[in-house]
């Protein structure tokens, strides 16, 4: 099957799910308020603002809280074009459970994806370009491996975010987001090998510190730099 056709049909999987009843409850659940705070404060703010296009790349400012939550847009676009993929058509040798577990998680990374983008509106960042190549979709064994690099990522960008995040508001929002991201996490952890949910000392790299039961916490720039082989556009970086 060519490329194009993959990603059509990616696509309009990503429009059944979020169209669906459970897709949009799920998003305005989880929205609620929040997301026209953040637009309103970004209105203001979009005429001084140009983050690029799929042409010239994608630019995240962090000199405030808007370039911060660009970088989580661009981590749950990755996240929610992996999983919206695997569910479209998950490994042959998934079990049920599994399949069902990809089925909703699906749901919650596009909800995340796609509340930040109606959040920023016309100050968020385009739409990124992914490179999936180096995940083999037809192995459970390398769909699980690039799932719990996803996840711990995601924990660790979000933990390491935290400190530049200047609004109490966006704080407690990213706080509501990095716990569904290491429940993805502690669980894709256990479907690979029982019992390693909590496996700390492995995710050291991460930053994180067994001893202390603390979790990874990464700069964006170590964060991008581990992303950027699943991204194919540029992402500039400024007022880091």
């Amino acid at each position: 099957m060519k490329n194009n056709e993959l990603i059509t049909q990616d696509e309009l999987q990503e429009e059944r799910l979020f169209n669906s009843s459970l897709g949009r409850r799920s998003f305005l659940q989880f929205a609620g308020a929040s997301a026209a705070g953040i637009a309103l404060m970004a209105a203001g703010c979009r005429k001084d603002r140009n983050y690029g296009d799929m042409n010239t790349g994608a630019t995240l400012d962090f000199k405030d809280d808007f370039g911060v939550l660009n970088y989580a847009y661009a981590l749950e676009q990755l996240e929610a074009a992996f999983y919206v993929k695997v569910a479209s058509a998950p490994p042959s040798t998934f079990t049920t459970a599994q399949k069902a577990y990809f089925q909703d998680i699906q749901f919650h990374e596009v909800a995340h994806r796609e509340f930040f983008k109606n959040a920023l509106g016309t100050a968020a960042i385009g739409s990124l370009e992914v490179d999936f190549s180096s995940i083999d979709f037809t192995s459970a064994t390398s769909v699980l491996g690039a799932a719990m690099a996803f996840e711990d990522l995601g924990v660790a960008a979000y933990n390491g975010a935290g400190v530049r995040i200047k609004s109490t508001d966006y704080l407690v929002l990213a706080g509501k987001i990095v716990s569904v991201e290491a429940r993805h996490a502690a669980y894709i952890r256990d479907i690979i090998s029982n019992g390693t949910f909590a496996d700390l000392a492995s995710l050291a790299p991460l930053g994180a510190v067994n001893a202390s039961g603390l979790d990874g916490a990464l700069t964006p720039d170590k964060v991008l730099a581990i992303a950027g082989k699943y991204v194919k556009t540029k992402i500039n970086v400024i007022n880091l």
